[in-house]
């Protein structure tokens, strides 16, 4: 398998620091507001790099962190009036509800900031001890003079880099570029005890520590977005190679952005989409779909029009589910031909080409091309030839594939629940006489499939 690694800034060859055993961390939310479209792009992707990786047989420990302790979650606890606990509690069970939603798999442990205070304390003292941070008025900051290699995943060096925007010019440092470790408290912010007087964590020293302490001094795979190659993934790189003398992690793995319509999506543009706005309009599972038919390293462009036809590529998967599953209740059993035994076997050149496609750095587009073409394959072949076994088979591929994608693992019963919330929606709008809704409900069930009837029991549903 051969990954792009950001800190070599090349494809290489994934071999494991143990065999049979991945230890991989991804940067999770800070929770102070719903997720949006663009931070749903690394935990769909990395999701699936894991969930491709136990397909083939490794065992994979799951890092993704809660940061509950940042300034915009302080910023919002102020704005509501409610402790700031209170603000990243609610909103990392929304955030399970959309990951969920979207088939994200729950990570080995979702470590908080809030919960790793001590040790968070203990690295600063490290990296104190040995030079590397200095205290200014209850606040410490990291010397990045000291550590020769600030830079190495950026390719930038210290006198290069450009005081941007997060970066800002304070008096009290040694250095422009020096980082907050610790920041002394604040009038009404949240604080613990510390060597240094009360105060909380900066942003970067939390993933450093909670790497370290769930994964150990070094681990394989590190991802996140571009967005976050510098300053964070490179000052966590700084903070754990400082504080253990070992590398921290041996690939960096980062997506690239999410543009809407086009533009760079921000909130100055007014194109700041959450995945809870989207999922009013579109099942989410839809948009996991969307970002997997582009490659993880290629800006993608955003737009409902686009989910409109990832929708509509959702509906014929879910259709060929669905056919392959009445064909196999529904079929008279027969002995199976030498002829389909033989097309079961020709089968498998999707599944070694799905895996190809997996191996070339998740090239997860052309993963879903094969997908698609084993359906046309399968539709074409079970029009003539419907001994069980045969369907049988074609369906195990079919669903063995789509799942290491995280696709089409919704049951029946799911599916059933989705479309009564629907139809109940729809009745609210013609109570409300909101007609243009109850259209809009109606037009939505009958692209899935489902035709309304009335009866005199109320209103019933069926497939078509």
């Amino acid at each position: 398998m051969k990954l792009f690694n950001t800190l070599t800034k090349k494809k290489e060859e994934f071999i494991p620091l143990m065999p049979g055993k991945i230890k991989m961390y991804v940067c999770g939310p800070t929770v102070y507001n719903y997720f949006h479209i663009g931070n749903a792009r690394p935990f769909v992707i990395f999701d699936t790099l894991r969930r491709y990786f136990e397909y083939i047989g490794y065992e994979v420990i799951y890092i993704q962190n809660f940061t509950d302790v940042d300034d915009k979650i302080i910023k919002k606890s102020q704005e509501e009036g409610i402790p700031a606990k209170e603000v990243s509690e609610k909103y990392i069970q929304e955030y399970f509800k959309d990951a969920d939603a979207l088939g994200i798999k729950r990570a080995t442990v979702h470590p908080k900031v809030s919960e790793n205070i001590p040790e968070i304390i203990h690295m600063i003292e490290i990296l104190e001890q040995k030079g590397l941070a200095y205290c200014v008025n209850g606040n410490v900051y990291y010397r990045v003079t000291k550590f020769k290699e600030y830079g190495k995943l950026s390719k930038q060096n210290i006198q290069d880099l450009d005081m941007g925007a997060r970066i800002k010019v304070n008096d009290e440092k040694e250095h422009p570029m020096d980082f907050a470790l610790w920041k002394k408290q604040k009038p009404g912010e949240p604080a613990w005890n510390s060597p240094w007087g009360l105060g909380r964590p900066g942003w970067h020293i939390e993933c450093s520590v909670m790497a370290k302490k769930y994964l150990g001094d070094t681990i394989d795979i590190h991802g996140g977005g571009m967005d976050l190659i510098f300053p964070h993934h490179e000052n966590e790189i700084a903070q754990s190679e400082g504080a253990t003398g070992k590398p921290f992690a041996k690939y960096w793995l980062h997506n690239s952005y999410i543009n809407i319509n086009n533009q760079k999506m921000s909130k100055s543009l007014g194109n700041f989409f959450t995945v809870r706005d989207i999922s009013q309009q579109f099942d989410l599972e839809v948009v996991r779909l969307f970002i997997l038919s582009a490659h993880y390293r290629n800006p993608v462009n955003f737009s409902k029009e686009l989910l409109k036809q990832s929708q509509g590529a959702l509906e014929r998967l879910y259709n060929a589910k669905n056919n392959m599953e009445y064909l196999v209740k529904n079929t008279t059993s027969q002995d199976q031909t030498q002829e389909e035994i033989k097309w079961i076997e020709v089968l498998q050149k999707y599944k070694e080409k799905f895996k190809n496609a997996m191996e070339d750095d998740i090239n997860t587009a052309d993963a879903l091309a094969v997908i698609f073409d084993l359906v046309k394959e399968t539709n074409r072949y079970l029009d003539n030839h419907k001994s069980p076994a045969t369907i049988k088979a074609a369906y195990k591929l079919f669903m063995e594939l789509s799942s290491v994608l995280g696709l089409l693992q919704k049951t029946e019963g799911q599916l059933d629940a989705e479309i009564e919330a629907l139809i109940q929606k729809r009745q609210q709008a013609r109570k409300e006489k909101n007609w243009a809704l109850a259209d809009k409900i109606r037009d939505q069930l009958r692209e899935q499939g489902i035709v309304l009837e009335d009866t005199p029991e109320g209103i019933k549903w069926k497939r078509i």
